[in-house]
């Protein structure tokens, strides 16, 4: 397979920016550097705090710039321009066609996805979709579709590249036979469930059969079921002062770890993205992505109807 994007220099745009969710920020100044007196206004104060703890020689990521921004507002736009060195904001998502290689769509509203995504991929415009892609079963389906057209996207949590799971990503022989996973994450299961499970689904791997969440809207609860007899709980609680911390056991032992590195997970995930343009090979299967998809709506799914078990060949895609 060949390269998506064959020259040495790589121009992303940063398209569309939520409340709650500063990636077009960091995940810009990751590329480009950044301006440290504006970025301590960026209304996160994690954000400068991880990027001032790196060697400024070793921040960028060489041969890639972010040059164009657009955001749902203006105003904030213009700041992010300022605090993470882009060149070009535009009044509208479609003025970057033409202007840069590839497109981060960097907001965690899994429901807007297909809509922020359509101009781009009717444009054929490579893109990187933050988590989730989706939330519901009938968007999951255009996203496969447009897959199957040859389209070039991926989207993934930046938990999958978290360095604090990194050991049990590569084993866990010494467990034997896994049997039990918990994980917990704050915020809501549509927006921030995707980052416990993709913490936990390379050590996992795929195979999930079923969904139960026995929570509530903003206090979902929800369990698992693998077909190599794993049974998985994820707690996404909104309020909830706890993230990424994995207890794991299988028949012969059992072991904890926390995420950790934000940055570096970040930046794991957008060299990731560059990996894929310039070699055009996925960096993990997109059937993983759909099987993650489908936990994400059938954990809705389960909710609404009152705790009901969702099993994933219910979800005809």
């Amino acid at each position: 397979m060949g390269a998506i994007i064959n020259k040495k220099q790589i121009n992303l745009a940063m398209v569309g920016m939520v409340e709650q969710n500063g990636h077009p920020y960091s995940w810009s100044a990751i590329c480009n550097g950044y301006n440290e007196k504006e970025m301590e206004k960026c209304g996160y104060p994690v954000i400068p705090q991880y990027l001032g703890e790196q060697p400024k020689e070793t921040l960028t990521i060489p041969n890639v710039n972010v040059t164009h921004i657009w955001c749902d507002d203006y105003e904030q736009a213009k700041h992010v321009a300022k605090a993470s060195l882009i060149p070009n904001v535009v009044k509208n998502p479609e003025d970057v066609i033409g202007k840069v290689d590839a497109v981060i769509i960097p907001t965690d509203k899994g429901w807007e996805h297909v809509e922020r995504a359509k101009i781009f991929m009717d444009a054929n415009v490579p893109l990187f979709i933050d988590k989730p892609m989706c939330d519901n079963v009938e968007d999951l389906r255009q996203f496969i579709k447009w897959h199957n057209e040859g389209k070039k996207f991926i989207s993934s949590s930046s938990m999958r590249y978290n360095p604090g799971f990194e050991k049990l990503r590569e084993s866990t022989a010494q467990l034997g036979n896994l049997r039990y996973v918990n994980i917990q994450t704050p915020k809501t299961w549509e927006r921030y469930g995707i980052h416990a499970l993709e913490g936990i689904y390379p050590i996992v791997k795929p195979g999930f059969i079923s969904v139960t969440n026995s929570g509530k809207e903003k206090r979902d609860v929800i369990h698992l079921k693998h077909k190599d007899d794993i049974n998985v709980i994820i707690a996404a609680i909104y309020d909830m002062k706890c993230f990424g911390k994995v207890t794991i056991a299988g028949d012969e032992g059992f072991t904890f770890a926390e995420s950790g590195g934000s940055y570096y997970s970040f930046r794991n995930q957008l060299e990731a993205f560059i990996g894929y343009l310039r070699t055009g090979k996925m960096p993990f299967d997109f059937n993983e992505t759909i099987e993650l998809m489908k936990i994400i709506a059938a954990g809705i799914i389960s909710r609404k109807e009152n705790g009901r078990e969702v099993f994933l060949d219910e979800l005809k895609v």
